[in-house]
């Protein structure tokens, strides 16, 4: 699908899926007992904001929402936006078992609100490794990958992530096309 065909309304862009998240809590703990990878108790939810007309109202019920999340969770949530123009809705809980959840919530009511098409991905940081791991799920393709960013400017371990993939593939639905593993260096979790 081209560009101009979403520009000019002929295609549509695929709804997000963001049911086939939860497959990380079951993986936490082969990733935790296996690989000694702890959760961090940072996530985040990554999406497009909308055009400046529909911003104004959606603004209003996307802060509600926060706070709504927020006081039902016991998560702390905070909003920061990127160099690319997305918009990172932060997660901080330690209970991993909270932490997903909530990712969840926000996820299925940025969707409910109208936000589906502009969700990119839920982020979720490990540790206890060399560098720090990020499961990154992308909404549209309802699949996981795991980002390792060496800290070497935009470097990333690519042999780690593969070695990753084969390891949780059987737990996680990786995302088969190692194209669509997008990096998220200088990600703020």
């Amino acid at each position: 699908m081209g560009l101009t065909n979403v520009l000019f309304g002929r295609k549509k862009l695929k709804k997000a899926d963001e049911q086939r998240l939860f497959a990380i809590s079951t993986a936490r703990i082969t990733l935790e007992t296996d690989l000694g990878l702890k959760p961090t108790g940072d996530a985040a939810v990554v999406f497009k904001p909308l055009s400046a007309a529909e911003f104004v109202r959606a603004e209003n019920e996307l802060q509600e929402l926060l706070d709504v999340a927020a006081r039902d969770s016991h998560s702390k949530i905070e909003r920061r936006g990127d160099e690319f123009g997305f918009e990172w809705l932060i997660i901080r809980d330690n209970d991993f078992e909270e932490l997903v959840p909530t990712v969840h919530l926000i996820a299925s009511e940025l969707v409910a609100r109208g936000f589906g098409e502009q969700l990119l991905a839920a982020v979720f940081k490990f540790q206890g490794g060399k560098h720090p791991v990020y499961w990154v799920y992308g909404f549209k393709r309802g699949a996981f990958w795991p980002f390792i960013p060496t800290g070497e400017g935009k470097e990333r371990d690519n042999a780690e992530e593969l070695e990753l993939k084969a390891k949780l593939e059987k737990e996680l639905p990786v995302e088969p096309d190692l194209t669509r593993w997008l990096a998220l260096f200088d990600a703020p979790i």
